[in-house]
């Protein structure tokens, strides 16, 4: 067993947990002990959800493993049917409780309610969060779209009519995602039947038949369930993430070719601002940037794609914690000329951004703490996220309007960060040190007392301070490799821009091992220079 600070997901029973919560007349009961509601927090401080998720939890005791716990969860589920009168029960085990074998699906069905009970089977300990979701999914599908069955056709001058599968709660932009989509969708003349699992009921997933294609936003989720409605109804489903301008173009294309409708009254509307900034002057402060893009395929993926084609970066690393979808995120690497990297340990991911010596990264909540400890500006893309990446405001990730998101999102970090840069290189300056007033004003300080003493202390005749004896800065990577910094280069280092500052420093530190230089100097930091600029 590994121990580990942070996790990229969940347990499986939490991805169970987002759609029950996106779903109205569902219920869930879990078998589980005390202290498991702790997932409750995920949805209501978290996503800022005005309700509590739909989980009845059984909450076993220690002194309650030498009853009878089957007992208690046949309790749990009668209680639960009787308080909330769902539609329909989806029933399963924690990880704890799954070690108890107390079996809930069969337990559920013996007590023969009169609305379907879905057992749920979610391995805790060979599984995560998102398989978790998708299979929950799968199964109120299969359970509940009805036998197989021929569509009738559609009239004429009946608009086509899809289904919008995979959003669901605590999911990432899943809300604004959705309502761009039915926009785009909307203009297009299409018509949309179901958006499940977020706000559909049981009795929907009952209406899924009814639909000539099937929308997948998110194939984490949807993609079994699609699968199934295409093999049970002859569903066709969408396979391209509309992601990006280009990834939005072809999706419409797509979406349009099987609604057997134009596409061109969309595509040559106004679209998004991105093509336009990638074709001005500004943009060439951002061509060839490297980028490390890390984070669930289907934003991983689609972001790497806007990165490279639509913003001019370079890739210089791609990877994703989903396993079951690391043939995707493979193929889409090579494209980039590099290894992709499948891994849900944060601490591989963190060795791999500085091996790659990105100038921005673009991952979780958990790129982010790894990029700021690196001094790397980064932009989160992906979940896992924290609360500040659920906005009230409108904020897509998918569309037009998700392209504009993204081009903020992906541009922002760099140009606050240069900004930074550029006032820590010159806060030295004895021209613009925090001292001196405006130059409109004279270049004269008209601040505070402790400005007037500092002009008076410089106008007052003293002798210089003696100067200390230069101590080589040690620092923590460097002191380890046994090589050590001398303040003057320390100093010259922090004037490099931060985006290319971390590769600065390896290439130079490199330099000094290979030479057997245990002190870098100012000499030393130009003569690498030197060497790698070759």
């Amino acid at each position: 067993m590994q121990l580990t600070l942070w996790t990229y997901e969940g347990p499986p029973h939490i991805g169970a947990m987002r759609v029950a919560t996106a779903m109205s007349g569902l219920h869930y009961v879990l078998h589980a002990p005390q202290g498991d509601t702790y997932a409750d927090l995920l949805f209501t401080m978290i996503e800022r959800r005005d309700a509590r998720p739909p989980v009845t939890y059984t909450t076993f005791r220690a002194q309650d493993l030498g009853r009878d716990t089957a007992e208690l969860f046949k309790q749990a589920v009668s209680a639960a049917h009787a308080r909330f009168q769902p539609q329909a029960m989806i029933v399963g085990a924690s990880c704890t409780a799954e070690l108890i074998q107390d079996d809930p699906g069969g337990l559920a069905k013996a007590l023969d309610l009169p609305i379907p009970v879905i057992p749920l089977e979610l391995p805790a300990y060979q599984k995560k969060e998102n398989w978790g979701a998708s299979e929950t999914f799968y199964r109120l599908v299969r359970a509940l779209a009805g036998a197989p069955a021929p569509r009738p056709a559609r009239e004429p001058g009946q608009r086509p009519l899809c289904n919008i599968l995979g959003p669901t709660a605590l999911g990432f932009r899943h809300r604004d995602d959705l309502i761009e989509i039915r926009r785009l969708l909307d203009t297009l003349g299409i018509a949309v039947n179901v958006v499940a699992p977020l706000g559909a009921t049981p009795a929907d997933l009952g209406r899924l038949r009814e639909a000539d294609f099937n929308v997948v936003l998110y194939p984490e989720t949807a993609r079994s369930a699609a699968e199934y409605l295409k093999k049970t109804f002859g569903q066709p489903f969408t396979q391209t993430i509309p992601i990006g301008v280009g990834g939005t173009r072809r999706f419409v294309e797509e979406v349009a070719g099987l609604a057997g409708i134009d596409p061109a009254p969309l595509l040559d509307g106004p679209g998004s601002r991105l093509p336009w900034y990638s074709r001005s002057v500004d943009s060439t402060y951002l061509t060839a940037k490297r980028v490390f893009v890390f984070g669930d395929a289907t934003h991983a993926i689609g972001i790497a794609r806007v990165a490279a084609k639509e913003l001019g970066f370079t890739i210089v690393g791609l990877g994703t914690y989903g396993r079951e979808f690391a043939r995707e995120v493979r193929a889409e690497a090579a494209l980039h000329g590099i290894e992709a990297l499948i891994t849900d340990d944060y601490l591989d991911v963190e060795a791999a951004i500085r091996a790659a010596a990105p100038e921005l990264v673009l991952g979780t909540q958990m790129e982010r703490h790894v990029a700021k400890r690196l001094g790397i500006p980064c932009a989160v893309i992906s979940a896992p996220v924290h609360v500040q990446d659920f906005p009230a405001r409108y904020a897509p990730q998918m569309g037009f309007e998700g392209a504009n998101v993204l081009f903020d999102t992906l541009v922002h970090p760099l140009m606050m960060g240069l900004e930074e840069h550029l006032l820590g290189m010159f806060r030295e300056d004895p021209e613009f040190h925090d001292g001196v007033g405006p130059s409109h004003l004279g270049g004269k300080s008209h601040g505070t007392p402790a400005d007037g003493a500092l002009e008076a202390a410089e106008r007052a005749p003293a002798d210089p301070p003696p100067t200390p004896a230069p101590v080589p800065i040690l620092l923590d990577r460097a002191a380890a490799e046994g090589t050590r910094w001398s303040p003057e280069a320390e100093k010259e280092l922090k004037k490099i821009p931060f985006f290319v500052r971390g590769k600065a420093r390896t290439n130079t530190e490199t330099f000094a091992r290979e030479r057997h230089l245990p002190l870098i100097t100012l000499e030393t930091l130009y003569d690498a220079k030197a060497h790698y600029g070759r």
